[in-house]
């Protein structure tokens, strides 16, 4: 039987990384605008700085995000292999160990003991790094779709500043994007929150409250940059 259900457990690693991507687009890209605006600086000086934030912050998430899941895509493989070889040592002692994780589970010693012998006879291998190791194909490492779907996500979320440092006069950026970031952010946050079943005001106002300590910081950095300078 082919088991049709649709579990939000199905899409966390590439809704992970996107709404990462998004968030830090969104948030990076409108803090670096609204802190060069605070330092008066000229609108091609902030355009330009709007473009490479976007350019070196997409790159990097990428990069990020694959190193990262090329770890754990790593330790995987080494799971695998480490089982494999056991698989192959001691298979009774293998299929014991995983008629114990039944017993552990609720079923009875006979009961987990058929069990044990019906997977080791379908999957061994599969049936080892599903109930003892956790894995699943849910959860498992994809580097290159973690570093695509945060690059592609911090690029989108950072348009909207981009957006605003083109075609917003530089003495209303500090009063303009600001909320529009924060509100952005609430609505990416709920967005987020209800795609994997949680409660979307709390994220939303998880992720706007540090959206706007963020630009609030560079904001008051830029006008300190701005008066020095």
């Amino acid at each position: 039987m082919i088991h049709g259900e649709r579990h939000k457990s199905a899409s966390i690693g590439w809704l992970r990384a996107a709404v990462l991507g998004a968030n830090d687009g969104l948030i990076s890209t409108s803090s670096l605008v609204v802190g060069v605006a605070a330092a008066q600086a000229e609108p091609s000086s902030i355009v330009v700085t709007a473009a490479a934030g976007v350019v070196a912050g997409a790159l990097s998430m990428a990069a990020g995000e694959y190193v990262s899941v090329s770890s754990q895509a790593d330790i995987e493989a080494a799971d695998r292999k480490r089982e494999r070889g056991e698989l192959t040592a001691d298979p009774e002692y293998e299929r014991d160990e995983l008629a114990g994780i039944w017993v552990r589970r609720g079923l009875s010693p006979e009961l987990a003991t058929r069990v044990a012998d019906e997977l080791t006879a379908h999957d061994a291998l599969e049936a080892h790094l599903r109930d003892e190791l956790g894995y699943t194909e849910h959860s498992r490492a994809r580097p290159m779709q973690a570093a695509l779907a945060s690059a592609l996500a911090f690029t989108l979320g950072a348009m909207p500043p981009v957006l605003f440092a083109t075609s917003v006069p530089a003495t209303q950026l500090e009063r303009l994007l600001p909320p529009t970031t924060v509100a952005l952010l609430a609505v990416l946050g709920a967005l987020a929150a209800r795609l994997g079943g949680a409660a979307p005001l709390r994220a939303a106002l998880r992720v706007g409250a540090w959206g706007a300590a963020a630009m609030l910081g560079s904001m008051l950095i830029g006008r300190w940059v701005g008066v020095q300078v």
